[in-house]
């Protein structure tokens, strides 16, 4: 086990799950979008969002276990769920409902969002980033989900208001995936 803190171990397995960590040329790389994500926490208000949230931090159940570490302070493990534990967690939950690798659909659902163009050798613009991912966590995208995960052609209700899961599953069905 490396001798980083553990947030930070964390954080580069967190990368390692969707994205090549070997990989030095910063147009195929995207340590600071990911990092944006990681301190960003994702605030659930809809019912049933929490599950959604859980599934993001399973992920450091999973980190604990994959790197036999123990004795871990249980206030890490029951911190706030950050955007790219939510956004990995839906790509596993994708990959298991639609198929598909859970690498292919996190940066399916980062191109939704309008992120996967911020690779390290592009300007991060904060901005831009803050908007969208408050766009998403307040739920002020448009009402067929356009500027969120899940963006439906023809959505049936308005998806502000509709929990992730069924988001996601709308977006699967309709999309033929």
């Amino acid at each position: 086990m490396s001798t980083e803190p553990l947030d930070e171990t964390y954080f580069c397995w967190l990368y390692r799950q969707v994205a090549v960590d070997e990989e030095t040329e910063p147009s195929r790389t995207y340590w600071r979008i990911f990092k944006k994500l990681h301190t960003t926490e994702f605030i659930w208000f809809i019912p049933k969002d929490d599950n959604r949230v859980e599934d993001g931090k399973d992920l450091r159940h999973e980190f604990i276990e994959d790197n036999d570490i123990h004795g871990v302070d249980d206030g890490w493990l029951h911190l706030g769920c950050s955007m790219l534990e939510l956004i990995i967690g839906l790509s596993r939950r994708l990959s298991f409902l639609a198929d598909g690798e859970p690498q292919a659909w996190f940066w399916h659902l980062m191109e939704n969002l309008g992120l996967e163009e911020f690779n390290d050798n592009r300007y991060l613009d904060e901005d831009l980033v803050n908007e969208i991912l408050e766009q998403v966590i307040t739920r002020t995208y448009a009402r067929n989900g356009r500027g969120g995960l899940f963006p439906l052609r023809k959505p049936n209700g308005d998806q502000r208001e509709v929990e992730l899961w069924y988001q996601l599953s709308s977006y699967v069905l309709e999309n033929g995936q």
